[in-house]
């Protein structure tokens, strides 16, 4: 038996990670081998806000969910992120993250709030017509 620098004894030949290895767990795992979330292929925006859902069906104790799933609720559960957080916060991959939220969204988890796209917002000029209007009221 030999050991490696983490102390821990174990049989020639067997495959041992140090902490530098990563996780043990690929990103395809977690997922299932899926790549987008949702039967309709939902995708998240970055800066799209999660919340948990007040009214989730989620129980602590339910088996249909991942350690991955039930990390992603307890981050929302302190408040309110964005996907870029929830993965940071995670430490996974931005794809898996919008994968599991998916999962969360279908089972009523969680809310996603988009973000408006550039397009509908309105002029920058006509709003500050509207402003120069009520200050002249």
């Amino acid at each position: 038996m030999t050991e490696y620098t983490t102390g821990i004894p174990h049989e020639p030949g067997s495959q041992w990670y140090d902490s530098e290895a990563g996780p043990l767990v690929r990103p395809y795992a977690m997922t299932g081998g899926r790549t987008k979330s949702g039967p309709a292929g939902v995708r998240f925006d970055l800066i799209a806000l999660v919340t948990l859902d007040p009214n989730a069906p989620v129980a602590d104790d339910d088996t249909a969910l991942g350690p991955e799933h039930r990390a992603l609720i307890d981050l929302c559960r302190v408040e309110t992120q964005s996907v870029a957080e929830l993965a940071a916060g995670a430490d996974l991959p931005v794809g898996v993250i919008r994968v599991l939220l998916g999962d969360l969204l279908e089972l009523g988890c969680v809310t996603v709030s988009r973000p408006v796209p550039p397009a509908q917002l309105p002029d920058e000029r006509i709003l500050r017509e509207v402003i120069a209007g009520l200050r002249a009221l």
